[in-house]
């Protein structure tokens, strides 16, 4: 166990100018993956039994210029590909994106902004002040032991304002254009992928980038996504008419919704397994034109599933329609990711601000600046751009913590159950929770470093737990 975490984690040695930040960077990854709370900084100190004085040198790692984020998203891209055990769906591996916000209450926290939130759920607000994020992630394991190991969690809204700042790397573009770029970036170590999203995504700037990365790359993406109940499609254009003119773009228009009725003869009733479950479903096939003065053509899938209707669409003019079903039906695997970054590695409980931020009006009215717009001069935007690249690191050393964890509890999948290591009111018999693992290291974790007195990961936890750290303050930045 500690051999795979230390081969992991070494894997990053490159990514870091200094030694010194690579010593930070291994004591919080390993301090996320065993903490008992989400107290920050302080929780790791805790339960590493780190000397009292690492606390400011660790805040001080996440603002350093030693380490580069491209570098380390780009090596964990690189070892997941080369560790874990990811799925494969024919010739493609299977991406899952999705958007995720989080409700923050600081005034000086940059990227902050009135999020609307769309859910049934009662205790969530309709508006909160907060982050958006846009995260992605890959499958691993087998069909009744799926993981979506987190590959990547940025900052997709707020902080256009900021995009022409010196040393800014802000995308203008959209969320949904942004989880699009990310996924495509991330694919290109994996090969072709498929990328599965929600409704939300399907649009025609998304389709349009997606077309435009296709065409310049060696990699292939193909998009699989739900249409809303009103989409419209076009049937394909007829043979053209002579006679002067430019030749017809598209044909009849298709109202999707009406086709579970003018069509409901052609579905055809099959069993299929969704969710852990075999479900009977009744399914119909089209492929149409879509988008408007893009009309590119997809593959749509209308399902009935115990009185529920659904319409599927996938830029694949070649998956089988059951294939996109089940597919589609992964998708919620994120959402589990999602949970367990929230509830287990805290991923979301950052505190980074910045004094040179200015204040946030929670009544702001339309038209007013936001706090980006009224930053001025080149000091406060650095310290500003500072705290943001703090987040995202902070967000990136979580994906690395709790992606480690999902590939053990693959690896240990039928070799040992949950129960083994504590107690289970009803046992899984799947493979054992990212809270479960975290459990056992909690309890086991420095037994298990004082058997490995030779891996690197055991010498620089001892050596944090012994030393006086004011020396390496100066090392870091």
């Amino acid at each position: 166990m500690l051999n795979y975490i230390e081969n992991i984690l070494c894997h990053f040695e490159n990514c870091f100018s200094r030694k010194a930040a690579f010593r930070w960077f291994v004591a919080i990854i390993i301090g996320l993956m065993l903490r008992s709370d989400k107290l920050g900084v302080t929780s790791i100190i805790r339960d590493l039994a780190l000397n009292p004085g690492c606390y400011d040198s660790i805040l001080h790692f996440f603002r350093a210029s030693s380490w580069s984020l491209d570098e380390i998203r780009k090596r964990w891209f690189s070892a997941v590909r080369q560790y874990a055990l990811l799925y494969r769906e024919g010739g493609f591996r299977v991406l899952v994106g999705d958007g995720v916000k989080q409700s923050k209450e600081g005034r000086r926290m940059p990227g902050v902004k009135k999020l609307f939130q769309e859910s049934e759920n009662s205790a969530k607000p309709e508006y909160i002040h907060g982050h958006m994020f846009g995260g992605l992630g890959i499958l691993a394991g087998s069909v009744r032991n799926w993981a979506c190991i987190p590959l990547s969690i940025r900052l997709h809204d707020g902080l256009q304002a900021a995009r022409e700042w010196k040393g800014a790397s802000v995308s203008a573009a959209s969320h949904v254009v942004q989880m699009v770029e990310d996924a495509y970036h991330a694919a290109l170590p994996f090969g072709d992928s498929l990328l599965l999203l929600d409704r939300y995504f399907l649009t025609v700037p998304a389709l349009e980038k997606l077309k435009s990365l296709n065409a310049s790359g060696d990699v292939r993406m193909e998009i699989i996504t739900k249409a809303k109940k009103s989409c419209t499609a076009f049937q394909k254009p007829g043979p053209r008419k002579p006679g002067r003119g430019r030749p017809p773009k598209k044909g009849t228009t298709v109202h999707i919704k009406e086709l579970f009725v003018s069509h409901n003869g052609q579905f055809r009733e099959t069993g299929i397994e969704l969710y852990g479950k075999t479900e009977t479903i009744r399914y119909y096939c089209i492929d149409l034109l879509w988008g408007q003065k893009l009309y590119q053509e997809l593959r749509f899938v209308l399902v009935e599933m115990n009185g529920i209707q659904s319409i599927l669409a996938s830029t694949s003019l070649t998956l089988d329609p059951l294939s996109i079903i089940r597919l589609y039906s992964y998708r919620f695997r994120i959402e589990c990711t999602f949970r367990e970054l929230k509830q287990q590695t805290g991923a979301f409980c950052y505190h980074f601000w910045s004094k040179y931020m200015p204040k946030l009006n929670y009544y702001q009215r339309n038209g007013e600046p936001v706090p980006l717009e009224r930053a001025e001069g080149e000091k406060p935007r650095k310290k500003i751009l500072e705290a943001v690249r703090a987040i995202e690191m902070h967000m990136a050393l979580s994906c690395i913590a709790m992606g480690i964890l999902q590939s053990l509890s693959i690896r240990f999948t039928g070799k040992i159950s949950s129960s083994q290591i504590r107690y289970q009111r009803t046992p899984s018999k799947g493979r054992v929770s990212e809270a479960t693992l975290m459990h056992y290291f909690r309890q086991h974790f420095f037994q298990l470093l004082s058997q490995k007195p030779e891996l690197s990961i055991t010498q620089i936890i001892q050596r944090l737990q012994k030393e006086p750290e004011e020396q390496w303050d100066s090392l870091v930045s």
